[in-house]
């Protein structure tokens, strides 16, 4: 069980870093939303760690030893910690979901680029799907069907943080716009960086990527009525939420460069209140077929790994190379680090 205070301060993490979540948990049932605030804090405390630390290659190495300690059942002495152990401990959560999102945190400690969609979906699928079927395993749902929905709710949502955040991105010296999008435009990816503008070209990447994850909104649906009814209400005020993103986006004629797209609490409001309703609806519609769609190919490891109940410790070797990788980044920078110190000397 969590401890109180340790849920307390998961609480105020939230209600502070994540603001969308926060409005749509507040419609999950307490059994769902206590350690939905757990995982949430704990994968926002991740997100922030490598972020805002310059040394990206050592914060995600901080967070790998975070995890072993977490899944070894000796965690951190932090709130976030004990709570996302007694997480892990309560609903047996498979290992490789919280690595699919270090995975994805390690790509962007390392500034990876994507050539295409499918590059793209991959990174969602560990930044933003292993999230969403974590959700899914705190509502006691392993179907694989409902767990394929609710990866497309995580890709959907990611993309519209990518389109949210083209311009913020650009001026940090990150790009997650396909590289093949920007071939066909005739625009260098570096020239972009540098002088980062509206374009029509760039408006219309922007557009196709919240179509892209409008579609995946309208999928992820199916899988909604497949939760427990107690928790549809929560689960559909987070995809109402993040869509409204996207239609401000619309509304901005998709320029995410000069200005961020930014919703208001009346409208979060509104948008918990069509959620309810939603739920109510859903309870008396017969399944959709759509339910039974193939999952986005870059999604399938999560599946499996959700579905089949494994709460295995062994890491795939795409982590491992990945960390590997940083490990060896983490010596290069402490010699550097070393040899400026030495010719200050």
């Amino acid at each position: 069980m969590i401890r109180p205070d340790d849920l307390a301060a998961c609480r105020e993490a939230i209600r502070t870093g994540s603001l969308s979540f926060h409005a749509a948990s507040r419609l999950l049932p307490a059994r769902v939303r206590d350690p939905a605030l757990a995982l949430y804090a704990f994968c926002r405390l991740a997100d922030d760690a490598v972020d805002m630390d310059h040394r990206k290659a050592e914060a995600v190495l901080r967070l790998r030893d975070r995890l072993d300690l977490v899944y070894a059942g000796r965690p951190r002495d932090a709130a976030a910690d004990r709570a996302f152990a007694a997480v892990v401990e309560d609903f047996q959560m498979p290992r490789a979901l919280p690595d699919a999102l270090l995975e994805g945190l390690a790509w962007d400690a390392e500034g990876r680029r994507y050539r295409d969609m499918s590059g793209l979906h991959a990174y969602s699928a560990r930044v933003a799907s292993a999230v969403g079927v974590m959700m899914a395993v705190l509502m006691r749902v392993r179907d694989p069907d409902a767990l394929a929905r609710a990866c497309d709710l995580g890709v959907a949502m990611q993309l519209t943080n990518i389109a949210r955040d083209v311009g913020e991105d650009a001026r940090e010296g990150r790009l997650y716009l396909p590289l093949d999008w920007l071939e066909e435009a005739g625009i260098d990816p570096e020239a972009f960086l540098a002088d980062p503008r509206p374009t029509r070209e760039i408006r219309a990447m922007v557009r196709r990527l919240v179509m892209q994850a409008n579609r995946l909104y309208y999928r992820s649906e199916a899988g909604i009525g497949a939760l427990p009814a107690a928790a549809r209400p929560g689960i559909f005020a987070a995809r109402f939420i993040y869509a409204g993103i996207a239609g401000r986006l619309d509304r901005m004629g998709y320029d995410s460069l000069t200005a961020r797209a930014r919703t208001s609490k009346a409208q979060k409001i509104g948008w918990l209140g069509q959620s309810m309703l939603r739920a109510g609806v859903s309870m008396c519609m017969p399944r959709s077929a759509v339910i039974y769609a193939e999952p986005l190919p870059e999604v399938a490891f999560l599946v499996d790994a959700a579905a089949t109940r494994q709460k295995t410790t062994s890491r795939s070797d795409s982590l491992l190379d990945i960390l590997a990788q940083l490990e060896r980044h983490r010596r290069d920078q402490g010699y550097d680090l070393i040899r400026d110190r030495t010719r200050l000397g």
